[in-house]
């Protein structure tokens, strides 16, 4: 039990005993006393003051010493106004730590036959490109809330959806044909999606050439769109696709294995992985059966030229296109048919897409279809909204190739790791081996980091240089923390020193505050998968790790001469190395044994 716990527990009894008020200990919320007064929490006393029939100040007083004559963990109290404030007995959070260190799996409850389960949909590619820096932090941002979400006891499915399928995946295939020469990931020696996002970018500037030939001889700019052949071509690939045509469906899946191929390598690098994988070409036959269901129930309604449409004006919102004039689906028809699939492969409580910001229409528009489609979950859906990342240099743009590549950035993170970790000597003494297996860890864990420290739902400019910093609110300085913690416990074990029993030292203002910091984790883990955000688990590790630091710098561990208190020590070492390997492993980050 936390010690706001055992505080607001014992106020409830004091006042009842006192008073003869029930005062439920919920309704009893200790804050950490202000740092002009003495003490380390703090009650407001006004609520019973009326009833008590005496000044703020005496009940606050007599509460108090009612605390001190009958709950151990308080050793003092004082009264200013309406506010005690409580003064923790020290050797109280021996015990605390020693619940801390005993606990297995400390700060995460376990998963049972009962719990709920949760579906997290991220990533979601098209498999026209490689995955970008936009899709680097949907992964981890979708990966890392999966881990937290199991960590507060619930059932969880990491799921993709890959848009294998569409307009934009024919762009890649008809430019491929046209100008490929047969070319594959080995002749070239490319990885798949690499190859197929560079037909990708060529189709458009094949195509911006034609629109801009037809705007020259006297076409609008929309009209030219719409008339240039390479379009024209595309969208013809598209209907004989959907026609299954043999030729285009073989070419279709040769270049999606080239892609998926690729994916898988970004992927095992980058850490994350899935439970169940979703195909567009296999859920939009299940949408547009769906869409038509709801067109004869008069759900949804045809326009002249064969299209369907959803009108939503009563809910607030506009009309919706399902189906296009030629029966092609859009993606919403797309979503609605992976929706059916999901429950009914899976039990879900509870279903969470993982989608940038700019999807927050789509998702208003998907949870009101399913729900009149007839879907009792499609109100409870959760969009996970999270804002767009950018580089100091400014905006990304796929057609043009312009974006920040995640294999190159990754790369990239992990050279740089390399040559600051070099130059500041934290590399010496290390076999190649595992200058290798740090240094990936490093540049990786300080990418996953900077995007994940930052409020899910804001935008945000990744800085590669600032990320890879051994002081700051980085990856690195956590890392690098947790490695010298363990290298302190091992020249511990290798001097044979054991732990002894600490638990009538009084520990000192900077050990309390770490036990203290520690004692905050499962509370900041339950609070994380409550608000859906990995963000207060990186914030949490970085104030651990600079809470840890302060003790460190003032305090001795291995030249201690008493047992006791170096026992004390060591044993805060050795929780607070499991908790930042916790903390770390919630949003994906290793951390090195040395460093």
């Amino acid at each position: 039990m936390s010690i706001d716990n055992i505080i607001a527990q014992a106020v409830s009894r004091a006042v009842k005993e006192l008073y003869g008020i029930d005062a439920p200990a919920e309704s009893i919320v200790p804050t950490a006393t202000r740092k002009e007064f003495e003490g380390d929490l703090t009650v407001m006393v006004f609520p019973w003051v009326k009833t008590a029939r005496k000044a703020p100040v005496m009940v606050g007083q007599e509460i108090g010493d009612w605390l001190v004559a009958n709950e151990p963990a308080v050793k003092s109290t004082n009264a200013v106004n309406g506010f005690l404030n409580i003064v923790i007995e020290p050797t109280f959070w021996n015990g605390v730590l020693q619940h801390i260190s005993s606990t297995e799996h400390y700060g995460t409850k376990p998963v049972t036959n009962d719990s709920p389960l949760y579906m997290v949909e991220y990533s979601s590619p098209n498999t026209n490109k490689p995955l970008h820096l936009g899709h680097v932090r949907n992964n981890l941002l979708g990966y890392s809330l999966a881990c937290i979400l199991e960590a507060c006891g619930n059932k969880v499915i990491k799921t993709n959806i890959v848009n294998d399928r569409g307009i934009h995946i024919c762009k890649s295939m008809l430019a491929w044909q046209k100008w490929g020469n047969g070319e594959t990931p080995e002749s070239s020696g490319k990885k798949g999606d690499h190859l197929i996002g560079d037909y990708y970018v060529l189709f458009s500037q094949k195509y911006k050439e034609q629109v801009n030939d037809l705007v020259k001889q006297g076409m609008t700019e929309d009209q030219a769109k719409e008339a240039a052949p390479l379009m024209q071509e595309a969208r013809e690939m598209l209907r004989k696709w959907e026609a299954k045509d043999p030729e285009v469906r073989k070419l279709w899946e040769t270049m999606n294995q080239w892609v998926y191929a690729g994916f898988d390598e970004t992927y095992k690098r980058m850490g994350v992985s899935f439970d169940k994988i979703y195909y567009e070409s296999e859920t939009y036959l299940e949408g547009k059966e769906k869409v038509l269901e709801g067109l004869e129930k008069g759900i949804m309604y045809r326009k002249e030229d064969g299209s369907v449409w959803a009108d939503l004006t009563a809910d607030g919102l506009d009309h919706k296109l399902l189906l296009r004039s030629d029966g092609t689906s859009v993606y919403m028809t797309q979503d609605i048919g992976t929706a059916k699939l999901r429950y009914r492969d899976y039990p879900i409580d509870k279903m969470i897409y993982v989608v940038g910001n700019e999807q927050e229409y789509h998702f208003q528009v998907l949870s009101l279809l399913l729900d009149k489609l007839g879907f009792k979950w499609g109100k409870d859906l959760v969009h996970f909204s999270y804002g767009m990342v950018e580089l100091p240099e400014g905006k990304m743009k796929s057609r043009e190739g312009t974006v920040v590549d995640a294999d190159d950035l990754m790369e990239e993170m992990v050279s740089t790791a390399r040559q600051v970790s070099a130059e500041l000597g934290k590399l010496d003494g290390l076999t190649p081996d595992e200058v290798a297996d740090i240094t990936e860890m490093v540049g990786l864990g300080a990418l996953k980091y900077f995007l994940l420290k930052v409020d899910p739902r804001k935008n945000m400019t990744f800085n590669p240089k600032e990320s890879i910093d051994f002081n700051g609110n980085t990856g690195p300085f956590i890392q690098y923390t947790y490695a010298r913690i363990r290298s302190v416990l091992r020249r511990a074990k290798e001097a044979g020193l054991e732990i002894a029993d600490y638990s009538h030292v009084e520990p000192n203002e900077k050990e309390v505050a770490l036990v203290q910091k520690l004692a905050d984790f499962p509370g900041v883990v339950a609070d994380a998968g409550r608000t859906f955000s990995p963000a207060k688990i990186a914030n949490y590790a970085y104030d651990l790790v600079k809470t840890y630091n302060q003790f460190y710098h003032d305090y001795t561990i291995l030249g201690e001469e008493d047992p006791a208190v170096r026992s004390l020590r060591l044993t805060l070492s050795e929780v607070t190395a499991q908790v930042i390997a916790t903390a770390m492993g919630l949003l994906g980050i290793r951390v090195p044994e040395r460093m």
